[in-house]
């Protein structure tokens, strides 16, 4: 879990007053500028509303995708746990339907992404590496997803990952709907990171070392990411914004615009609703909630003749819409005053 540091560092009279209330001010202009969630149109699409995780035992939600099978589920996991957990979420009550135990997997180090294949199989990507390049390895975990909703233990294939130039931070893994191709972002608070392109699907193998490879850069410093269910868009976010690429096939994107993320906690996930047309985003913490944002029709399974996938303009600093100022002085406060390079390491 990444925290802010325990121990504040020492400033000069009356500063740490005037940084409470730059904290407090730009908190109010985020709230009141900020795209209000999406009411309740009434058409009754399971998995489009926002809602609270209730589960005392998620307190380090990383990573969340629609369940397939069960309309209305999301599944999600803590970053780091005391075993190989996955939760179904019920997105109407927010309560833990089934906690699922992966088998024939190690002891998971940082696990922080969870995507859905074309094959109806979860991935969950145990990527994780605070420290830039600690371990020379990492680790993909690939189950089918139950069919029945209720706690049990699923045998799930373990896939070693390398990087084509070396061991580095992740928090983003998508599978591509359509192709079933691994993706993953890394995390750069720089915002200068780059996609990597798994091997094919029928060449990922769990007897030898599978090589990602570069593909295209990415302009956001992204904690996860989501394709959208017809696979024509790739959207990204961070911790006080998000970008949306369109999806040209075989690694290659093309920026689109910002997303509009709500002002959260900790913003560690992304996924798209059932239906494609709400991007679902997540935050780390007890009874953390889930916000919609609206996604215009691109997201949709069966193709859309519209494909803005909920951007916003085309600026280059993949912050969203309207709380834009807002964030800014948060972000600002925050680096003159905590270092924002160390906020978000593990604690």
């Amino acid at each position: 879990m990444r925290s802010l540091p325990s121990v504040v560092p020492a400033v000069v009279p009356g500063a740490a007053t005037a940084a409470a209330v730059a904290v407090s001010t730009a908190l109010a202009l985020t709230v009141f500028t900020a795209p209000a969630a999406h009411a309740d149109d009434g058409k009754g699409s399971k998995g489009n509303d926002g809602f609270s995780i209730k589960d005392p035992r998620i307190t380090e939600s990383s990573g969340l995708v629609a369940s397939r099978a069960h309309p209305g589920v999301y599944w999600t996991h803590n970053d780091q746990d005391k075993g190989a957990f996955l939760y179904a979420v019920d997105s109407a009550t927010g309560k833990t339907v089934a906690t699922i135990t992966m088998t024939g997997v190690g002891k998971p180090r940082d696990v922080e992404a969870i995507s859905m294949g074309p094959d109806g199989d979860l991935y969950v990507g145990d990527i994780g590496d605070n420290l830039g390049g600690k371990w020379s390895f990492v680790w993909i975990y690939k189950l089918p997803e139950p069919k029945q909703l209720k706690d049990q233990s699923i045998r799930a294939k373990q896939y070693v990952v390398k990087y084509s130039d070396g061991p580095r931070d992740a928090e983003s893994m998508m599978v591509h709907p359509k192709t079933g191709r691994v993706y993953i972002v890394d995390k750069k608070e720089d915002g200068e990171a780059s996609l990597y392109q798994g091997p094919p699907p029928a060449r990922m193998s769990t007897s030898r070392t599978n090589v990602f490879e570069r593909v295209a850069d990415v302009d956001l410093w992204a904690t996860d990411g989501a394709f959208s269910p017809n696979g024509k868009q790739l959207a990204l976010r961070g911790y006080f914004g998000g970008v949306s690429y369109r999806w040209e096939g075989d690694g290659k994107i093309k920026r689109e615009g910002r997303l509009s993320v709500p002002l959260q906690r900790q913003g560690e996930s992304v996924a798209y609703s059932p239906d494609g047309t709400r991007l679902m985003f997540g935050t780390e913490g007890q009874e953390s909630d889930v916000e919609p944002r609206d996604v215009e029709g691109a997201g949709a399974p069966g193709g859309s003749s519209s494909d803005k996938g909920g951007a916003d303009g085309d600026g280059d600093d993949g912050l969203g819409g309207g709380y834009k100022s807002g964030v800014l002085v948060v972000a600002a406060v925050v680096l003159a005053f905590f270092g924002l390079k160390r906020v978000f390491r593990k604690s």
